[in-house]
């Protein structure tokens, strides 16, 4: 199976929702804080090996919390995900910290204080 073949995508899709059920409904561990999501799921074409990759609302230090305390529930996980799965190996799961949405928020910010100088330097430019 290639890496992005139809069947690769649709096994990230369904380990990617099933995860996130997990998350929210089953992990009661409180370094996994509550607003904590996957954002993506990498499965590896021989089904061996799953990155999931997970963002959290808090800062640095609970997004490290919540890497361990997932790290702590692999098993757990991985059994889970193997009874809703009909796949013909379970993937070791391997939990990694996705900084893309405040990466995104940082980004945005910077756009909107430029639009505000540019706005203020414009409006200086007519004033004068």
């Amino acid at each position: 199976m290639r890496k992005n073949s139809v069947k690769n995508i649709r096994i990230n899709s369904e380990v990617q929702k099933i995860l996130s059920e997990l998350l929210r409904s089953e992990i009661k561990d409180p370094r996994v804080p509550e607003f904590t999501s996957v954002t993506d799921v990498e499965v590896a074409p021989d089904l061996k090996t799953c990155k999931v990759y997970i963002s959290t609302l808090g800062g640095e230090e609970e997004e490290a919390g919540a890497l361990e305390g997932l790290k702590s529930a692999e098993g757990f996980l991985k059994r889970e995900l193997a009874r809703s799965l009909n796949l013909r190996n379970t993937p070791e799961l391997k939990f990694y910290a996705d900084h893309s949405i405040s990466y995104g928020n940082h980004m945005s910010q910077l756009i909107d204080s430029v639009s505000a100088q540019d706005h203020e330097m414009q409006k200086k430019r007519g004033e004068d």
